[in-house]
C-alpha cells in the first residue's frame, strides 16, 4: 500500500466557524469513515508564530487528510463530493484561497526520539517547496538523509513525512505552487522558543551548540512555510486505533 495526504487549505465564511467545526467533527467523521483507504483527519488553525513572518499566511484552516492505499485515482477523488458540500452551504469563503493538493508521500512519519507517542500534536508546519531543476536526487539525498533528521530533532519538532505533487488531483483543481510538500509535526506548548532554536541552529548560533549543514543549493527558494496549532481530529495508531487524547480508553498494546 501507498501513502497519500491530501491538504485542504481554507477559510470559513464569517458566522460560520462553529458549524464548520461541528461538521467537520460529527457528520464528516462518520462520512470519512467509509471511504476506501481512509486513515484518519486532523483539522488545524494557523499559528500567531511562525518561522518566516514576512511570507503571506492566506489560510487560517488546514485540514489534512491521511490515505493508503493502491487505487487513489478510485479512492482519493471520493472526498471532493465531502467538501464541495460545505462549499455549497457556503460555510467556505468565497475568497478565491480554497486550495486542495494531493500527494504522493515517500513514506510514513518519520519520528525523532522527542515524539511522546502518549500524547497528540500540538500542531504542525507545512511547506510547499520546489527543488532547482535538474537536481531532483541531491534535493532528496540532502532531505531524506540530512535535513529531516536536523529539523525534527529541534526541540518541539517531533517528526516528518514528504511526499510529491500526485498525478491524482481533487476538484476544483488550481495551480500548486509547491511541488515537494514537507510535512512537519509538532508536539509543543511553546511554539516561540521551538522557532527560535530552530532559526538558531540553522544559523549555527544555538545554545545548544548544534549548527545544521548549510542548505543545499538543490532546494528552490520558491516555497512557502505555514505553522499551523491543531483544532480537532483523530491520529491513527497501528493497528487502526484512532487516538483522540484520551488513553484511558486504549489498550495497552497502544503504548509498546
Amino acid at each position: 500500500m501507498a501513502f497519500y495526504t491530501t491538504i485542504h487549505l481554507h477559510n470559513v465564511s464569517a458566522g460560520h466557524e462553529a458549524e464548520y467545526a461541528k461538521w467537520f467533527d460529527g457528520e464528516h467523521q462518520t462520512e470519512l469513515a467509509v471511504l476506501r483507504g481512509y486513515k484518519g483527519s486532523e483539522r488545524y488553525e494557523v499559528a500567531k508564530e511562525q518561522i518566516m513572518p514576512d511570507i503571506p499566511q492566506p489560510w487560517r484552516y488546514v485540514t489534512v487528510y491521511d490515505f493508503e492505499t493502491d487505487t487513489p485515482e478510485i479512492d482519493l477523488p471520493a472526498l471532493a463530493p465531502m467538501l464541495a458540500k460545505v462549499r455549497d452551504k457556503g460555510w467556505i469563503a468565497d475568497d478565491t484561497a480554497e486550495r486542495i493538493y494531493t500527494y504522493d508521500l515517500f513514506g510514513d512519519w518519520k519520528a525523532s526520539p522527542n515524539w511522546q507517542q502518549d500524547k497528540p500534536l500540538s500542531g504542525v508546519s507545512i511547506i510547499l517547496g520546489n527543488y532547482v531543476a535538474g537536481r531532483y536526487e541531491e534535493y532528496q539525498e540532502w532531505y531524506e538523509n540530512v535535513h529531516s533528521v536536523e529539523v525534527i530533532n529541534v526541540p518541539g519538532h517531533v517528526a516528518m513525512k514528504r511526499g510529491e505533487l500526485s498525478s491524482v488531483q481533487l476538484e476544483p483543481r488550481h495551480y500548486c505552487p509547491g511541488d515537494q510538500l514537507v510535512l512537519c509535526a509538532q508536539q509543543s506548548d511553546d511554539l516561540m522558543f521551538t522557532l527560535k532554536d530552530f532559526s538558531a541552529r540553522a544559523r549555527g548560533v544555538s545554545p545548544s551548540g548544534i549548527a545544521m549543514e548549510p542548505r543545499s543549493q538543490a532546494g528552490s527558494f520558491a516555497r512557502t512555510v505555514h505553522y499551523f496549532n491543531k483544532v480537532s481530529g483523530t491520529e491513527f495508531w497501528p493497528g487502526g486505533i484512532a487516538y483522540d487524547g484520551d488513553l484511558s480508553v486504549y489498550p495497552e498494546e497502544c503504548f509498546k
